[in-house]
């Protein structure tokens, strides 16, 4: 069963490094990360359930996901975070992690 989990990266501008540590996450786990906008802050998230982030103008997007495993604690994601804009702007980052990788191939 898939599981997900949304956080919010504040004041972010160009490329930098996030990590997730997260339980359900290990080194066998597929995973999908996405980011968008989210001008909420500093108010505060306000009603959770019904938050909705911002398509404007900027480009943001993730790449070079990768999961890793316990490393002392729990399991966990890195990727990188690409915001391009002219100014930081405040993100709000989903993860879902789904059922286990069940066999690795070599193609090529």
């Amino acid at each position: 069963m898939a599981r997900s989990i949304r956080f919010f990266l504040t004041g972010k501008q160009g490329t930098s490094r996030a990590n997730l540590n997260w339980a359900p996450i290990n080194r066998k786990s597929a995973v999908i990360v996405t980011a968008a906008e989210f001008p909420g802050f500093p108010g505060g998230l306000g009603g959770l359930d019904t938050i909705r982030p911002s398509l404007g103008a900027a480009s943001i997007w993730v790449s070079n996901v990768g999961v890793h495993g316990p490393e002392g604690g729990t399991g966990g994601v890195e990727f990188l975070l690409h915001v391009d804009w002219g100014s930081p702007l405040d993100v709000m980052v989903t993860v879902s992690v789904l059922e286990d990788i069940e066999e690795y191939d070599r193609v090529g």
